[in-house]
């Protein structure tokens, strides 16, 4: 395997886990779910999805990932990935969105487990076991090592899979997901990594 590939190899599987940790996090760390307003030298202004302003920088040697727009078609049996979705009366879980695992990160954040994309959201990353056609949409049947679960995935489900990105390609009107970005002494946070959209597409988690 070249180097280069092996490189961005790394990148995504980097990535992968910071995307896919449950939502809890040291008390000096912040999530961000926003867009890039300004670059100020090292120094990308995003506005929160919360409103606040928020000043990001990058680590030494950072890692950008980007997401690659994918469809149910895409999704086979044996593939690991994962959702975040709101739990249904009968039991299933609604996604709001699928990201599709490479296979060298399968059960990375295996399990289900509260989320904070939305109130009372929920994210679970498992093996798809089957892809059914149900009334409402494709029913995905998905097993980890403590349970399972089936996951409704509709016409309006953002179904993703991530590419190594570019420091180019952050810019003003950019969306970003940073899991957990360290706070600073003077006000700013650090993060060793961005996921980011291209195109105006967005991170769902």
């Amino acid at each position: 395997m070249s180097g280069m590939v092996q490189r961005a190899l790394a990148t995504v599987s980097f990535a992968l886990i910071c995307i896919a940790t449950p939502a809890s996090a040291a008390d000096d760390t912040v999530r961000i779910r926003g867009t890039i307003e300004s670059v100020e030298g090292p120094v990308y202004v995003v506005k929160n999805r919360d409103g606040a302003e928020l000043k990001l920088t990058v680590t030494d040697n950072p890692l950008f990932v980007a997401i690659s727009p994918s469809t149910m078609a895409d999704i086979k049996p044996g593939m690991f990935v994962g959702s975040a979705g709101m739990m249904q009366a009968d039991g299933t879980q609604k996604a709001i969105e699928v990201h599709i695992f490479p296979e060298s990160m399968r059960g990375t954040g295996e399990g289900h487990y509260d989320w904070d994309l939305k109130p009372q959201s929920k994210m679970t990353n498992a093996n798809v076991e089957q892809t059914v056609a149900g009334v409402d949409g494709q029913i995905l049947s998905v097993k980890y090592k403590d349970g399972e679960k089936k996951l409704l995935v509709t016409p309006e489900t953002i179904v993703v899979t991530y590419v190594p990105g570019n420091k180019d390609d952050l810019k003003p009107g950019t969306k970003i997901f940073v899991s957990a970005a360290k706070k600073q002494s003077d006000g700013t946070l650090q993060t060793p990594r961005i996921t980011y959209g291209r195109n105006g597409a967005g991170p769902a988690f």
